[in-house]
């Protein structure tokens, strides 16, 4: 689920379909088809103008918000998505546009993150490393990096620029499922299937604090826009609210 960058739209998945609605009054505006399975994640570009969907069926597509028409498919990964694109072998868990909306990062089932123009679909790079699925993508909000949640309870911090390693941040118990950066790009927070959240420093990914209270897995994480606070979703059915500072 996501909101539009001005706000007005919200994108649902809803079994193999995306909904989207009008925010002010909860109308639905109209529903894409085209997934052959369920689909596990969606995001909106910085301009709003593209809606990127990924799912069980290995395949990650950019739909426009104006008219709900196709504008791609993304093939690539090998397993199901649980972030956004196509070219893997699986499914794909988790998907993030870059900050200037020029890349779409798209984690999978397959244990790779995949980078994708999205002027023109074309696969970027592939980033190998991970042993496990990976959950959760996102960008640093300068663009330059990439962090990357797994199944194999670790943190992956990459260049944007060349993919290469930037380094490994391990701590958790049990798989990555969530991540977000801190509105400077200081911090990263991820949250965990052991129920933590752990904020990790990204200059020299050293730990800065461990989160704990939550008594189920941790799902998802978001940093208020000043910074200040951390928002925690888990699956006890609790939000949890930090003080960052």
């Amino acid at each position: 689920m996501a909101f539009s960058p001005d706000g007005s739209l919200l994108a649902s998945e809803h079994g193999h379909k995306i909904d989207l609605w009008w925010a002010s009054d909860g109308s639905l505006v109209r529903t894409l088809k085209g997934h052959a399975n369920a689909v596990w994640t969606v995001t909106f570009s910085p301009d709003g103008s593209l809606l990127a969907s990924g799912g069980w069926d290995k395949i990650v597509r950019l739909w426009r918000v104006s008219d709900g028409s196709l504008a791609r498919t993304l093939r690539g990964h090998t397993n199901e998505m649980f972030s956004v694109a196509r070219g893997h072998a699986n499914g794909v868990f988790s998907v993030a546009f870059s900050p200037d909306g020029s890349l779409l990062a798209s984690g999978s089932n397959d244990n790779t993150v995949q980078l994708w123009r999205v002027s023109d679909g074309s696969p970027a790079r592939t980033l190998s490393g991970h042993t496990g699925q990976v959950y959760s993508v996102a960008f640093s909000p300068n663009g330059t990096l990439l962090a990357s949640g797994s199944g194999d309870n670790t943190v992956r911090l990459w260049r944007v620029g060349d993919g290469s390693p930037v380094r490994t941040l391990s701590g958790h118990t049990d798989a990555v499922w969530s991540l977000a950066f801190s509105p400077d790009g200081s911090l990263l927070a991820s949250g965990s299937l052991d129920s933590n959240v752990r904020l990790w420093r990204v200059s020299d990914g050293s730990l800065a604090r461990t989160l704990s209270g939550h008594t189920l897995g941790v799902q998802t994480v978001a940093f208020s826009p000043d910074g200040l606070l951390l928002a925690s979703g888990s699956r006890d059915g609790t939000i949890g609210l930090w003080g960052v500072q």
